[in-house]
């Protein structure tokens, strides 16, 4: 049976096969394996996802500069679902039975030929959804099952190396089949009502969510790597924020005026503040919480942390989108009003802070008062922003104002919450 160290040997050509990333045999890895990381295979897997990411949340601005909001956010949440529960079942295979082998690499290649084709199939999905008239899903469901095929391959594999894992990789395959059947009737039924087609993408989604329980709760789950999960899981959040880059610098484009770009408004300086102040603040935020240490000793909930992260991931992506429309809107290029733009940046940011503790407190399991009062005032500065904006406040001081709401969790942690969660984590040390 592979070990770890078998792989390293032969990812580095120290192995006795022909070629420099030999087969191995894919053993479940050690779950406490030392100076486990992510590797570059799975950091180029993740390009593919900004593609993804960031035609979602484009395809989001543009439809809430419409003044189409509850498509806008429809389409959006559906594709952002989407995209994030094929991370995450890559994601925690391979956090689980990574080999990096030669056959390893292509089957990853593949996958990330799903991606890309599903990133394309977004385009029709969202116009679909504006019109309002069907569910158009052939294009994100054939990348869907390239994906698939992919990953059924590697639950096939990983249940022939992987004596001890035969039942998970089983019934992973299974489950994986059923779903991905039921993605491909709805996606090519015809005459299907848009409510029943709703109704079917809701439950083969909640389907998608239950997949680990039904094919891992009693087979003893995979020897995930709760330091790795973390790190992953932290990367894509900040693959996600660099939305809020591009949001940023879609929205100062036509703002810096003059023919060399260089008489700078004052509006084009504020959303520069604005995006890079705010998207350095909700990485400051995300990364307060050491989620690879919570994990090595709450591993019963790897599923909470792993599927409550989707709602974040929509947060991160739907605040870079905000940013877009700001922008939109202060080159007079959309059909809303103001108060309705902060609401597209300030709601996507409070979900994402909100999120942040929901995860933080179902990992410690408990409450705290503290947190409760940083909840509050972060509520209060985005509602202020709000109000500001109806009250005929400027959009860009507005949008300062919303900037300073990941800010209340920063300044609160640096200051009482870091010794709170340090004496926690030392409990938690002592109990194990």
């Amino acid at each position: 049976m592979g070990t770890p160290d078998d792989s390293a040997a032969a990812a580095a050509g120290g192995g006795r096969g022909r070629v420099a990333h030999s087969r191995i045999r894919m053993a479940g890895r050690d779950p406490a394996e030392h100076h486990r990381a992510a590797t570059p295979l799975e950091l180029l897997f993740d390009l593919t996802f900004v593609v993804a990411v960031g035609t979602a949340a484009h395809h989001f601005a543009e439809m809430l500069a419409e003044d189409h909001a509850v498509q806008a956010v429809t389409a959006f949440v559906m594709a952002m679902f989407a995209i994030s529960v094929a991370w995450i079942s890559f994601t925690w295979f391979a956090s689980a039975f990574g080999t990096d082998d030669w056959l390893d690499r292509v089957l990853t290649m593949v996958q990330m030929m799903g991606v890309v084709v599903f990133a394309l199939g977004l385009p029709a999905f969202f116009h679909a959804v504006e019109e309002g008239d069907h569910l158009e899903l052939r294009g994100i469901v054939i990348g869907y099952v390239i994906m698939r095929v992919a990953m059924v391959s590697q639950w096939w594999r990983a249940s022939r190396e992987s004596p001890g894992f035969r039942h998970v990789g089983r019934a992973n395959i299974r489950w994986t089949v059923i779903a991905q059947l039921g993605w491909i009737a709805l996606a090519f039924a015809t005459g299907l009502p848009l409510g029943l087609a709703f109704a079917a993408f809701i439950l083969l989604g909640a389907l998608e969510l239950l997949l680990p329980v039904l094919s891992q709760g009693r087979a003893g789950g995979t020897p995930w790597h709760p330091h790795h999960v973390a790190e992953r899981y932290a990367l894509f959040a900040i693959i996600t924020l660099g939305e809020g880059v591009v949001g940023t610098v879609a929205s100062s484009g036509e703002l810096f005026g003059g023919a060399d770009g260089t008489h700078w408004s004052a509006d084009a300086v504020a959303v520069v503040v604005a995006g890079v102040g705010l998207t350095f603040a909700m990485w400051w935020v995300y990364f307060a919480t050491p989620f690879g240490d919570i994990l090595v000793f709450r591993r019963g909930r790897g599923y909470l942390f792993g599927y409550g992260h989707i709602l974040l991931f929509i947060g991160i992506a739907g605040a870079g989108a905000g940013l877009h429309v700001a922008g939109l809107q202060l080159e007079h290029h959309t059909k809303l009003g103001e108060p309705a733009v902060v609401l597209s940046l300030a709601v996507p940011v409070g979900l994402y802070i909100l999120m942040v503790y929901v995860l933080h407190t179902l990992l410690l399991s408990g409450a705290d008062r503290f947190h409760a009062l940083l909840i509050a005032l972060s509520v209060l500065v985005l509602v202020a922003a709000v109000l500001l904006s109806t009250a005929g406040v400027a959009l860009s001081v507005c949008l300062l104002v919303v900037t300073l709401a990941p800010f209340v969790t920063v300044i609160g942690f640096e200051t009482i919450g870091h010794r709170h969660q340090r004496a926690v984590l030392a409990g938690f040390g002592r109990d194990g």
